[in-house]
């Protein structure tokens, strides 16, 4: 219980605590793009991983084309939580990237304000499921391009042309490994994703 002081008597009373507001955000993209990587820069607590190493069963059926050092798998969900402000609270859900586990995005997408769809501009080709999915289920989400070392760099404009995208759907340059370039892309996120909520509120009939 906290405490604060009565500004007319000096007498202590007791102040609720104010309740933060939770949100919940997807982290999605294809396989290795960095999704384990941006929950665990970000996350105040220790973030909770269900990774396993690939193996022999997955030969010929993940992907593995632009990311052959890549030893392990998540197959299940990354999770992590970042306190934006004192009153808002992010619980991040990372999804697996391969086709194979998408049976689990459903379950994991339920609640959810709102995604961040990791790229790598090497494998765009990679994150098109997972702005098919967003797009068909009407879940807000921004693009954000993880600038790996020595990956060419593209202008925003033609990645958004190569990902068809809306006019509305923010994209970034971040740094997947960097814990400020990550929560820049989170505020992008929760900030989209509020915007739209006003909009359709607006766009509602009276007394709706």
């Amino acid at each position: 219980m906290a405490f604060g002081r009565s500004s007319r008597t000096g007498a202590m009373h007791a102040v609720s605590p104010v309740e933060p507001l939770t949100l919940k955000i997807l982290v999605a993209g294809g396989f290795g793009v960095g999704k384990t990587t941006m929950v665990g820069a970000v996350s105040e607590i220790r973030p909770l991983r269900t990774e396993e190493d690939l193996s022999q069963p997955g030969i010929g059926v993940d992907d593995t084309g632009g990311v052959e050092s890549k030893s392990t798998t998540t197959v299940a969900m990354d999770f992590g939580r970042i306190t934006l402000r004192e009153d808002l609270v992010l619980y991040l859900f990372g999804t697996p990237g391969q086709d194979r586990f998408w049976f689990l995005w459903d379950e994991l997408a339920q609640g959810a304000l709102g995604a961040v769809v990791l790229a790598d501009t090497r494998r765009l080709a990679d994150c098109f499921a997972a702005v098919d999915y967003f797009e068909r289920r009407e879940i807000p989400f921004t693009i954000a391009v993880n600038c790996f070392d020595g990956a060419e760099r593209h202008p925003v404009v033609s990645v958004r042309e190569a990902l068809d995208l809306d006019p509305g759907v923010p994209v970034l340059l971040c740094d997947a490994r960097d814990r400020e370039s990550v929560k820049d892309v989170l505020v992008g996120v929760v900030e989209h994703a509020m915007s739209l909520a006003r909009a359709r509120r607006r766009s509602l009939p009276a007394g709706t």
